[in-house]
């Protein structure tokens, strides 16, 4: 199975729009989105039955029995997260907490304990086709590792197929290490702006270091005719493949409001994507 993995290096740049017309262009019998602080390609794909839901756990929290604290106060005094305080009794805030394991290490009744807490819930849609994607809680972290279960849980529910395709998150994290980790390829999605092409540097730089194909695209090229050009001088004076340019488009923006994606309706935007989609894809096979 190739994994077509499609990033940005900030968000907003259109990754998720190219990423459902992908899905949509290749008939993909398997995809995920691995943006699981804020995952939204479920919003422009068609309907699917109700998906199977699944915890999932994430770092320990500090629990505090009440009943055995002696109200010392070295939990409070040693945790260098401040997420012990006092009011009636000392309490743990699950939002400051990263399970260190200081305060259980030190408190001398043993009162307080490590304890498993739900970060977030894994969603599987099976419905001919594949679907899989999560939603981390708030204030919880290690969202890199459930990336990791988001990638597992597709490839375990789909067995073999030819291509899947994952729209990852923004940024250089956690997330985005956790869905490099071996993917065939990597679709870079750039606006053509000074923070765009910023950003484009630094993942380019995080994916090579895991030796997978790169290529580039340019969402709403002609909003900065200048800084596309530089994109694509840059691409090739580094030896990236360059894919192609997609256009700003006012119907596109109309199809996604209304939860379709671009290769649902005619406009000039969908022309350009089902040509990046076609070399994209080429690569990929190789």
């Amino acid at each position: 199975m190739k994994q077509l993995l499609i990033l940005s290096g900030k968000g907003g740049t259109g990754k998720t729009t190219i990423a459902s017309s992908f899905i949509k262009l290749s008939s993909a019998k398997a995809f995920a989105d691995c943006d699981v602080d804020a995952p939204n390609l479920h919003l422009v794909m068609e309907d699917f039955s109700t998906p199977k839901i699944s915890d999932y756990y994430g770092l320990d929290k500090a629990y505090i029995n009440q009943d055995k604290c002696v109200k010392c106060g070295l939990c409070m005094e040693n945790c260098r997260f401040d997420a012990i305080g006092l009011r009636d009794n000392y309490e743990v805030d699950y939002f400051e907490c990263e399970g260190c394991g200081v305060c259980e290490e030190i408190c001398p009744v043993d009162a307080i304990e490590l304890r498993p807490v739900i970060a977030g819930e894994l969603k599987l849609y099976d419905d001919k086709k594949i679907f899989s994607t999560a939603q981390l809680k708030m204030g919880n972290g290690n969202s890199g590792l459930l990336v990791t279960e988001v990638k597992k849980q597709m490839k375990t529910a789909i067995g073999e197929t030819e291509i899947a395709i994952i729209d990852g998150s923004p940024g250089i994290g956690c997330p985005v290490i956790a869905s490099i980790s071996g993917v065939d390829m990597v679709l870079i999605v750039v606006e053509p702006s000074i923070s765009g092409i910023n950003d484009m540097k630094r993942i380019i730089n995080t994916a090579g270091n895991f030796g997978t194909k790169i290529a580039i695209c340019v969402n709403k090229y002609d909003t900065n005719i200048e800084k596309s050009n530089e994109i694509k001088d840059f691409a090739d004076k580094y030896d990236i493949k360059f894919i192609g340019n997609i256009p700003f488009d006012i119907e596109a923006v109309k199809a996604i409001n209304s939860g379709k994606s671009i290769v649902d309706i005619d406009c000039k935007a969908r022309e350009a994507i089902e040509d990046v989609y076609k070399k994209t894809i080429n690569m990929l096979i190789k």
